[in-house]
């Protein structure tokens, strides 16, 4: 257990640098320097983009994974303030690290999981959710739906209760 708690340390230490910042930062550093001085000017920038913040401590039901419904499974993810992603798999519940990064990207740590027995369906559902949640690279809100995407698929998620 300590061995993990170490891997996790230095894994949070090295994305530290790559943390979100502020969105009033995140855009100063997108703008060109004709922007910036369009700025001072009191003009709007014409090309800088708002980058878009991660819902911290928002609740999330998976919908769909790689394109299909899993309305009949439950799966659920919540990033809190400390960026600690917990949730359930459809059988068990799990932990991890998870740092939303610059530019909507996403790291998601090693996950500590429950070991409760699942049925064969569900722990192989459990196990594709999982993998696409810790190889988690990017991230966006499309029409009020968290969707994540990693090498492995997409995840789509409505909003919890």
């Amino acid at each position: 257990m300590n061995r993990r708690l170490g891997y996790a340390a230095v894994f949070a230490l090295s994305l530290a640098p790559l943390l979100i910042v502020s969105p009033a930062s995140a855009q100063r550093k997108a703008l060109t320097p004709r922007d910036a001085q369009q700025n001072q000017q009191g003009q709007a920038p014409a090309s800088a983009q708002q980058e878009k913040t991660f819902p911290l401590g928002a609740s999330w039901t998976a919908v769909s994974m790689n394109g299909k419904s899993i309305a009949e499974r439950k799966a659920t993810l919540q990033i809190d303030s400390n960026l600690r992603g917990t949730g359930y798999s459809g059988c068990n519940t799990f932990s991890a690290a998870a740092y939303p990064l610059r530019q909507q990207g996403i790291a998601v740590g090693p996950m500590a999981i429950t070991k409760r027995s699942c049925d064969k369906g569900a722990a192989e559902f459990e196990r594709a959710y999982l993998v696409a949640l810790r190889g988690a690279r990017n991230w966006d809100l499309v029409e009020g739906r968290l969707v994540i995407k990693s090498s492995s698929g997409e995840l789509r998620f409505d909003r919890g209760i």
